[in-house]
């Protein structure tokens, strides 16, 4: 098109024929070889300078066999809406990109559903230098998929179903017994655990454990409402004290083993006139942002996100140097809002 500018891209060898040197002088120079002169370097780096030469990464990077670049996949429950995800997984995301940045990697970020869109063979197409997968265990598909990956892959994760994968995951035993602590010193003493016996994030059963656990040690006995399976969190929370609040059961309590069930549990017993928190105290798990702009924002266990992020990276840098191991825990954190009692 008459007046479109072509951008010419000045190469080493427009910077070796500046300088007066040959193109592998400048690879060495700019590389930083101590093999060359100090006048000689001086030389190249101003030739550099003055033709705006940019050194091309990828190429540098392949040549050394890395890519620099980490790949993230998030797994998502099948044909999901990508804005329904839960906002934990974003939370997190955002942190391991902000980790490996920090470390010199980019991010290759790929959202997956179904067996059509599975895909982890980033190494060996020599996309990235490995992986850490994300998301829900509700998918068993896709953590069946990346379960048989290659002997090989360097990969990690987070929401793992088992703890035969590589994994990282909140410390989430003492976090319930932290939740369920807060609500007996508050002077809660019939509290039910809205979550499930049977789910596959073992996440989930950590946490039961864990309220469970702090429940006998106070003389009282735990108490399971059980969700329905294969339904959004929320709705889960919401059907789960619609059968709590219609059971008979007694409670003036609710520990929920994540945010999203919690806050269902809230809107519903709001709406039939439950008092929040001096009829009921509820309390979730994740910190996610939703839980400070609910009517009343939601007392919480929280992960430290950044340390999440920091973990997951190191454990798959480990990996990729041949000196990785699995399982390591993420401190958590009570955050009290106004779902429980001051």
């Amino acid at each position: 098109m008459a007046g479109e500018r072509k951008i010419i891209r000045v190469t080493s060898f427009d910077v070796a024929e500046a300088a007066g040197v040959s193109q592998s002088t400048v690879s060495r120079a700019l590389a930083g070889d101590t093999s060359i002169s100090e006048p000689t370097r001086q030389r190249v780096m101003e030739a550099a300078r003055r033709l705006n030469y940019q050194v091309d990464e990828n190429a540098a990077r392949l040549r050394r066999g890395r890519t620099g670049t980490l790949a993230v996949v998030m797994i998502c429950r099948e044909a999901q809406d990508r804005k329904d995800i839960n906002p934990f997984y974003f939370s997190l995301l955002g942190s391991t990109c902000a980790a490996a940045s920090a470390k010199g990697y980019e991010t290759l970020v790929s959202f997956q559903d179904a067996p059509e869109n599975f895909w982890g063979h980033f190494q060996e197409r020599r996309k990235a230098d490995g992986m850490i997968v994300i998301g829900t265990t509700t998918n068993t598909k896709a953590w069946d998929y990346f379960r048989d990956m290659p002997e090989g892959t360097h990969w990690t994760c987070w929401g793992s179903p088992d703890n035969d994968m590589p994994w990282v995951r909140s410390d989430n035993l003492s976090g319930a017994t932290l939740a369920t602590r807060h609500l007996l010193v508050r002077g809660y003493r019939q509290i039910v655990c809205i979550g499930s016996a049977t789910s596959p994030q073992r996440q989930f059963q950590e946490r039961y454990e864990g309220y469970a656990e702090a429940m006998r040690s106070a003389g009282l006995e735990p108490v399971l409402q059980q969700v329905e399976s294969g339904l959004a969190r929320e709705e889960q929370g919401r059907r789960a004290a619609i059968a709590l609040a219609e059971s008979g059961t007694p409670f003036d309590a609710i520990f929920a083993v994540c945010d999203d069930m919690a806050l269902g549990a809230l809107k519903e017993l709001t709406a039939r006139g439950y008092a929040i928190p001096d009829q009921v105290g509820i309390i979730g798990f994740d910190g996610i942002r939703a839980g400070a702009w609910s009517t009343p924002p939601l007392t919480s266990i929280e992960p430290d996100f950044q340390m999440a992020g920091a973990l997951l990276v190191e454990q798959l840098l480990a990996k990729i140097n041949g000196t990785g191991g699995s399982g390591r825990r993420v401190p958590v954190k009570l955050v009290i809002r106004g779902s429980t009692r001051a």
